[in-house]
């Protein structure tokens, strides 16, 4: 018997160019759920590229595009930095959006801070949740504060000059050591949730800054507004210091090895294993197929994960436990090239020929409990792991079973570990369907099953 399994594209397009508490604060909050924000716990989140979105590469510009995100299922908006960028050793003409010159000022390039303000009000006029990046580690090369608080930075023991940290020339490693740069930093953060009414952070390069830091900039911030803290770092201690989620970098390296034939499909358990003996029961992980790092520079999702690859590891991402699933830029496109750092590359949209397939996913998201992040999980055995990963989740009465040939070969489906049901709604396919005797699934098909209360 054969089900229905959605293929994105034809071949053609492959070569398109334990429990930890959180800090208590006496914060005016919005409902949570397991320590988080609640609106998060079924959520989702878009990540925005400004400069490249549009070809004007402003607010205004973006704004255009809110309907048809709204309409994708799209919930929280991450913008990249919306801060000036430092002259001063800038990379390319127009330098990286992670040497910002000023923590409190909008990047001209992008409009003005009514603008920004505007783009905040109709977000969430919409029901969109707005977060944006921050980059507490460095600041660029001609930041104010090397002139009013040199002591701000960490200096080299022999020159005395500010360091860069890794190759990142462009930048000027902060010092917190220094108590001073401590208060300076969460006061900056605070302006952009009481300026603009902002709903959380995403945190670059998180685990560079110290543990002491985070615990008291997030508590303080949660006295503000209950907001979303995502730290882009893998390490447990993240959610200790009060972070919301991290990035499963273990996950997406797996994930690019089992694309490429070099792991079976259970090697997905190694990494679940891993999670649940070390990181906090309420940790969320970010999953993703790609972010803008992973399309500069390694192609992410469109060379790492081409064509039909694409679609299943997408599924994973966004029906895993513990997952807050990430989109990047153009994907719905897709876009099949790289989003360069340091110069003008818009993005080209006109298609959107993953749009429905989003839809359906972050839509199914929304409406069953069963994927709220702290749902069950459960592996089901099949009868060739190697090559298929099957899961069910289930809360609050609702289920969802997912089924993923992980492999350029078709399967025939056979269950050691029979599902908790004999029938499923096909979510993809709209009509109810027997499960229990097995079925064949071609080569990176999926097929997602729900029961809802």
């Amino acid at each position: 018997m054969r089900r229905y399994f959605l293929l994105l594209f034809p071949v053609s397009f492959f070569f398109l160019s334990c429990s930890v508490s959180r800090p208590t604060t006496t914060a005016i909050t919005s409902a949570s759920i397991d320590g988080h924000p609640a609106w998060i716990e079924q959520g989702n989140i878009y990540e925005v590229n400004t400069r490249q979105y549009t070809p004007q590469g402003t607010f205004r510009a973006f704004e255009v595009s809110l309907p048809r995100l709204k309409d994708m299922g799209v919930q929280t908006l991450w913008f990249m930095p919306i801060n000036p960028i430092s002259v001063k050793d800038r990379k390319g003409p127009l330098g990286s959006y992670y040497a910002v010159s000023s923590y409190t000022a909008i990047n001209p390039e992008y409009g003005n801070m009514d603008d920004w303000k505007h783009l905040v009000r109709k977000a969430h006029d919409m029901g969109f949740k707005v977060i944006i990046d921050w980059v507490p580690n460095h600041t660029g090369g001609d930041h104010p504060w090397l002139i009013t608080h040199p002591d701000f930075f960490v200096r080299d023991s022999i020159t005395g000059q500010p360091i860069s940290q890794y190759d990142w020339t462009d930048t000027r490693k902060l010092n917190y050591k220094n108590p001073e740069l401590v208060d300076s930093m969460i006061a900056s953060m605070k302006f952009w949730i009481t300026q603009s009414d902002i709903d959380g952070f995403r945190c670059d390069v998180a685990p560079a800054v110290p543990k002491e830091f985070w615990t008291r900039c997030i508590t303080e911030l949660h006295q503000l507004k209950n907001v979303f803290m995502l730290a882009e770092g893998n390490d447990a201690w993240l959610h200790e210091a009060g972070f919301d989620a991290t990035y499963p970098w273990d996950a997406f390296n797996m994930m690019k090895l089992i694309a490429k034939g070099e792991r079976p499909a259970f090697g997905i358990d190694s990494i679940l294993s891993k999670v649940n003996s070390t990181y906090p029961k309420n940790a969320i992980r970010m999953y993703f197929t790609s972010n803008h790092d992973e399309n500069s520079w390694n192609g992410a999702d469109w060379q790492t994960m081409p064509g039909a690859v694409h679609a299943p590891f997408a599924v994973l991402t966004q029906t895993i436990e513990r997952s807050v699933p990430l989109i990047y830029s153009g994907q719905e496109e897709p876009f099949l090239d790289s989003i360069r750092f340091f110069y003008k590359d818009t993005i080209t949209f006109g298609q959107f020929r993953r749009a429905g397939f989003y839809k359906t996913l972050l839509n199914l998201r929304k409406s069953n409990q069963a994927l709220a992040a702290n749902a069950s999980f459960k592996k089901l055995a099949t009868n060739n792991d190697a090559a298929l990963y099957a899961f069910e989740r289930e809360q609050g009465g609702d289920k969802v079973l997912v089924i993923l040939n992980l492999s350029k070969d078709p399967q025939q489906i056979s269950w050691k570990d029979l599902p908790s049901e004999k029938e499923w709604n096909n979510v993809f396919a709209g009509n109810k369907e027997p499960v229990d005797k097995g079925f064949g699934i071609e080569p990176w098909g999926y097929a997602v099953y729900q029961l809802h209360k």
